[in-house]
């Protein structure tokens, strides 16, 4: 058995002058439980959802879109060459958008915010991955971005930004008090 050293009466008048004022800790009592699934929404998608979102996406809208061939859209009076633009990787995303995990609900509200940030960042291109899973949202997102306005074009995404399991998008940057619009 180790015996622990005396402590000198200079050391203990010295501890008792530091811990002078000191008072004991309340201990709150703290229950620990199962971890809550994390809300993953962006805190732009959340101040998105409070301020009214400035576009809603339709569950029941069924654009005239392949879903068995290859992701391809233009919007109509845009240059149809934008798809294979898309295709070959001549427009690098600047924002990337995951959506895995993500029900349709925080889907669409992210994907508001995406656009919004490009347009006031003024990225033309973006990449969303929905991924494939059971593909709801692989089916979904399409029909949710061919609603918006400011979508200009889109194509499955060449292998170097996730190929099957996301989609480039180009966003029209022109302003409404723009002279070119």
């Amino acid at each position: 058995m180790k015996k622990t050293p005396a402590i000198d009466a200079d050391e203990l008048a010295l501890f008792r002058q530091e811990i002078a004022g000191a008072r004991a800790f309340k201990q709150d009592k703290i229950h620990f439980s199962r971890p809550t699934k994390k809300n993953t929404i962006s805190t732009q998608a959340k101040q998105i959802k409070l301020e009214q979102a400035e576009f809603f996406f339709s569950d029941q809208y069924e654009p005239n879109i392949d879903s068995k061939a290859v992701l391809s859209y233009v919007k109509e009076g845009h240059d149809s060459f934008l798809a294979k633009q898309l295709r070959r990787g001549d427009f690098p995303p600047e924002l990337i958008l995951d959506l895995h995990g993500l029900n349709k609900e925080d889907t669409k509200a992210e994907l508001v915010a995406l656009i919004s940030a490009c347009k006031k960042q003024h990225i033309h291109c973006a990449c969303v991955m929905h991924g494939i899973g059971q593909q709801v949202l692989k089916n979904k997102v399409p029909h949710y971005l061919v609603q918006h306005p400011d979508v200009i074009a889109m194509h499955q995404a060449p292998l170097e930004w996730g190929g099957k399991s996301a989609v480039l998008i180009l966003i029209d940057l022109h302003l409404p008090h723009d002279p070119k619009y």
